[in-house]
């Protein structure tokens, strides 16, 4: 970012919750590696380390047109694992936060600003929003974990077609797949209910919270007997702690 130029990326506090918000809506908050590399730089800062929940959004207009694809265009496979390496690293670290974190969807969430979407915990979506992965229409496919958590969300039947056929769907059709964790009555809007939530979240015992979700990954993919194993473990950490803690 130069001199005089506007972040494209915000953080604010309120109260215990850290309010992450993309700004270049000039691009409809088109994820370009400046902004990636912003929004890197607002996940390991200290608003957000220090809250106890996080809520991340595009604003009242639009979540995220998906990623500039224009500035991967041309590169060889050794910069494109550069770029995983640095900026397109984000995603990770949205996915990895300790803290619950919760996305506020207005319009659209196409692409990697789905798949940033699907890097947070619970997601609430205005009753208009859309959502979709245009990728393979693009010649390219979604890279930055989103099949993975696509996958692991919805299932493999239900991926391909999202992927393949379905380019776009609407937010009923989205929380009906389980994409969503709510969508909002029309007219409500959804930073003031993801707000809402992410402060309810905020409000739990930090180191329960974060076991928990950490727990219910690891599940996912995990045997029974290393799912039970997890689970007995973070309780007897659990129970060695004030409520609080």
């Amino acid at each position: 970012m130069t001199a005089g130029d506007e972040p494209l990326v915000a953080v604010a506090r309120h109260g215990a919750v850290a309010v992450v918000q993309l700004h270049r809506e000039a691009k409809l908050n088109a994820l370009s590696a400046e902004l990636e590399g912003q929004l890197l730089d607002a996940v390991r800062g200290p608003e957000v380390t220090g809250s106890r929940a996080v809520l991340l959004t595009g604003g009242d207009r639009v979540f995220s047109s998906g990623a500039d694809v224009t500035e991967l265009a041309g590169r060889s496979p050794a910069e494109v694992f550069a770029y995983y390496r640095s900026t397109g690293h984000v995603y990770e670290e949205v996915a990895g936060l300790p803290q619950p974190s919760v996305s506020a969807i207005n319009g659209y969430c196409l692409g990697g600003g789905l798949e940033l979407a699907l890097a947070t915990d619970f997601r609430v979506a205005a009753a208009d929003a859309v959502f979709g992965f245009p990728e393979v229409g693009l010649g390219i496919v979604p890279s930055s974990g989103g099949l993975h958590r696509l996958v692991r969300t919805v299932g493999v039947a239900r991926a391909r077609e999202l992927v393949l056929a379905r380019p776009r769907i609407g937010a009923p059709e989205a929380d009906a797949l389980g994409l969503l964790t709510e969508v909002c009555a029309p007219g409500v809007d959804p930073l003031v209910r993801a707000l809402e939530l992410a402060a309810a979240l905020a409000a739990l015992p930090p180191l329960a919270a974060s076991l928990a979700l950490q727990a219910i990954d690891a599940a996912g993919e995990a045997s029974r007997e290393a799912a039970l194993l997890i689970e007995r473990l973070c309780y007897a950490t659990l129970a060695q702690q004030p409520p609080a803690s």
